[in-house]
């Protein structure tokens, strides 16, 4: 990890990267009687017996999704254990759901770890009150908050304590569908270095103080005011959102969000557990609850197979055959062949953190070419075998629009190496047109176990190949070529951070032909139109310092093909930028740890 060092709060400026249960269980709220379900003995009865045994839909949402209501005693006691368990397992096996009836909570302090989500069951964030805080801070690791990755919160009003709630996050912990009624502190105590992070559909009556956050996402969302900037704010669709004014202070401000669809989440409908889907929104801004009830449609639990850690991808795949959609409850899921989605309007939604380990080289995900499958809230983790790929959005040459009902694939995080060796050859890849990308962290980890430049060999990171594609919250970070490769017609990207491979063991091993480096961001030379917003690369060639890199970002030179707001920053001078963009952007210098910025490019 870099380390520097640090300003005082008032002075930030560029700063460096990373780097038993209750009475209320899920078990009782979502039992087969309560919800009116057959058990799988009497669905099976009813079958013919010549016919396989139909999987039954809803039902227990484990041991380690912990329900809780007002009436629950000992709520802080079980938060304060979960929270020891998780608060530095980074690379466990814990996963963990803390869900939340709706009703009002007193004196809650909800401190997550890593693999924890916490969520309340009401339509809107309203619905569940705590007079309390949810907490993330990073006294595990000495004040340093670059690495408090892989946690949530989701669909609650906050009343802070002491009026304003802290949430001192890196990559993959979004806040989602949040009231604070009060202001949002994203920095850890001591204002110590912070690496983040996303916030969308959420509304902060208080103001934001990022301090020292390097850069931060917000999308549809309404915020009281934002305290200050360090290298790349990106707001789009926000209410009270600062002004446009990249580089000085490095806002980027778009007045509304082109094309977004927020996240499916699990509600309760009087005892029923349901799962909603937010309808879609064309130039949105601000929150889909502000109003009242959200737009959409919901469906229930029953039309789920809620899947159990030890399950068999074929089981899994047979559900879905039988047109159920998944609900993956917290814990990890070995497969041993891909998930493979081919119904329109598919549903896997996973709690959590549930995480996926594709074994022996498959693929983790497939989907057919189909409109409105929803891909939200699951982890994807590389197998020692080298997976061509982790997840597939569309088959190769996918061609139909989906203009009106898009896939979207929301907080699904990827991670090579960290946990254990792994190895993927490209993670992500889009086929299928008119794919939203909201949210999502691409890793090749830089630490932990099972990392080197070989040893976690992972080429690409994302690559786009469908047309009229959209990301929103874009993180890709340290791959060994390119991090994202777009071939796409009429691509956009609102909100990119990346940071090149830290362990590129010298200049040959970067080599891009006669290019000095793989580009963080490249659009093919074959694009014509392509649009992005807010985009930064970082380098920190720790192994190496003279390593040099040419770019952060490569396009071709045509008028279809626009950036705004680019920044490049070597870290400590480990290592340093050419240019910004093609040969456009002035060089980084030195060890100031300070961005070369291009405002317009084009």
């Amino acid at each position: 990890m870099p380390h520097f060092p640090m300003d005082s709060p008032d002075s930030v400026r560029s700063l460096p990267a990373r780097r038993t249960v209750l009475g209320a269980m899920a078990a009782t709220a979502a039992s087969p009687a309560l919800l009116g379900l057959s058990s799988p003995a009497s669905a099976a009865s009813a079958a013919p017996v010549a016919q396989p045994r139909a999987l039954p839909g809803g039902g227990d949402l484990g041991p380690n999704v912990i329900v809780f209501d007002p009436s629950t005693s000992g709520i802080q006691a079980k938060l304060d254990e979960v929270f020891r368990q998780q608060e530095s397992a980074q690379f466990g096996t814990g996963r963990y759901a803390l869900l939340f009836k709706p009703g009002t909570y007193n004196g809650l302090n909800a401190q997550l770890g890593f693999y924890t989500s916490i969520a309340g069951l009401g339509l809107s964030p309203d619905d569940t009150a705590i007079n309390g805080d949810v907490t993330v801070d990073a006294g595990w690791f000495n004040g340093n908050a670059t690495q408090n990755f892989w946690r949530s919160a989701e669909n609650l009003a906050l009343t802070p304590v002491s009026g304003t709630n802290r949430w001192a996050v890196a990559q993959a912990a979004p806040f989602r569908r949040m009231h604070v009624r009060g202001g949002l502190n994203l920095a850890p105590t001591g204002y110590g270095w912070a690496s983040g992070g996303y916030i969308a559909d959420s509304r902060i009556d208080g103001s934001v103080g990022p301090y020292s956050q390097q850069q931060w996402y917000t999308r549809d969302s309404s915020v009281g005011g934002w305290a200050n900037a360090v290298w790349n704010m990106v707001f789009s669709g926000v209410q009270g959102a600062p002004a446009q004014s990249f580089p000085n202070p490095p806002y980027t401000t778009l007045d509304t969000t082109p094309v977004s669809r927020e996240k499916p989440f699990l509600y309760l409908n009087g005892s029923e557990y349901r799962v909603f889907l937010p309808e879609r929104r064309t130039n949105a801004r601000g929150t889909t609850w502000g109003s009242g009830t959200p737009r959409g449609t919901s469906l229930p639990l029953t039309q789920f197979y809620v899947a159990r850690p030890g399950v068999t991808a074929a089981t899994l795949n047979a559900a879905l055959a039988q047109g159920l959609h998944l609900l993956l409850t917290p814990g990890i899921y070995h497969l041993d062949q891909p998930i493979q989605v081919d119904r329109a309007g598919t549903v896997v939604l996973g709690l959590g953190y549930a995480t996926l380990i594709p074994d022996n080289g498959v693929t983790g995900l497939r989907t057919a070419d189909v409109d409105g499958v929803r891909l939200a809230g699951f982890l994807i983790d590389a197998g020692p075998v080298n997976s061509s790929t982790l997840l597939e959005v569309g088959p190769t040459g996918a061609s139909a629009s989906h203009s009106a009902n898009p896939t979207t694939v929301q907080d699904v995080f990827i991670r090579i190496g960290g946990a254990g060796a792994g190895k993927a050859t490209t993670s992500m890849v889009i086929n299928s047109r008119h794919t939203i990308i909201d949210h999502t962290w691409v890793w090749r980890a830089d630490h932990g176990t099972g990392v080197g430049w070989e040893t976690n060999r992972a080429d690409y990171g994302i690559r786009v190949n469908g047309d009229d594609v959209l990301a929103t919250g874009l993180f890709v970070e340290h791959f060994n070529k390119y991090d994202v490769q777009w071939y796409g017609q009429r691509g956009r990207t609102i909100f990119f951070q990346n940071e090149k491979a830290y362990d590129a063991p010298n200049q040959a091993a970067i080599q891009n032909g006669n290019v000095k480096g793989y580009a963080a961001y490249k659009v093919a030379d074959s694009v014509t139109t392509h649009e992005g917003w807010g985009l930064g690369s970082y380098c920190y060639y720790n192994v190496d310092p003279t390593i040099v890199q040419h770019n952060g970002f490569a396009a071709p030179n045509t008028p279809g093909v626009k950036f705004h707001d680019l920044l490049v920053v070597s870290l400590g001078g480990q290592g340093q930028y050419e240019h910004v963009v093609n040969e456009t952007g002035a060089p980084t210098s030195g060890t100031s740890t300070v961005p070369s910025t291009v405002v317009s490019y084009s």
